[in-house]
């Protein structure tokens, strides 16, 4: 039973883990090369998609904007730029057509190039053909700068406190209210042993 309880706990941890991975905001230090729309049919990884843009219809088909970057390392990656409306994850992006102006504001050359740090969300993997969604960008100095995560650093600090409020919680209502039934338990198991014992003894004259 330990190496169930703590296999169970342990996958517990990875879906935690991977679903904070996916919707917790990252920076990205990037050079904007230029921005499409493409023409993309939802097929199995419709759920790493977000909706239409508030006000448009929504389908299994439908036209989403990319912004095409490179990393100051040289190798590229390519955002998705979608609202996400009033659902998950909660960014409450509707400004997917400002911000594609914006990024289009931005492209710049290997030789005088233009750093950006873009907000995402999301992961990238060809294998899935799944794209991190951008939610803001903002101009920087430089490839070099550090971007502190004080949103990812609130809400992990904020989910730390909540387990730990849980946990209390939890082991004051079990010392209140399910020990004490354990006990109760144990105790009229105890009772009806001797009492069976007694029985017995008296049945057949003699003792267990």
């Amino acid at each position: 039973m330990r190496y169930v309880k703590w296999g169970f706990w342990a996958l517990v941890a990875i879906f935690v883990a991977l679903f904070l991975s996916y919707n917790l905001p990252r920076h990205d230090i990037v050079r904007v090369v230029g921005t499409e729309v493409r023409r993309v049919d939802f097929g199995e990884n419709s759920m790493f998609w977000a909706s239409a843009d508030v006000g448009s219809a929504s389908g299994t088909s439908r036209d989403v904007r990319f912004i095409n970057t490179v990393r100051p390392n040289g190798k590229t990656l390519v955002f998705r730029n979608e609202d996400t409306g009033w659902g998950w994850p909660p960014y409450f992006k509707l400004d997917s057509s400002d911000l594609q102006a914006q990024a289009e504001s931005l492209i710049s050359t290997k030789a005088d190039p233009i750093w950006v740090s873009i907000t995402r969300y999301g992961w990238r993997s060809r294998w899935l053909t799944i794209f991190p969604n951008a939610v803001g960008l903002k101009q920087v100095s430089g490839p070099d700068v550090r971007i502190i995560p004080w949103a990812n650093i609130i809400i992990l600090t904020l989910l730390v406190l909540l387990i730990l409020t849980i946990r209390a919680m939890w082991r004051q209502f079990r010392q209140r209210s399910i020990d004490p039934l354990f006990d109760d338990a144990s105790e009229a198991w105890d009772g009806a042993e001797e009492r069976a014992n007694g029985w017995f003894n008296k049945l057949f004259g003699r003792k267990r």
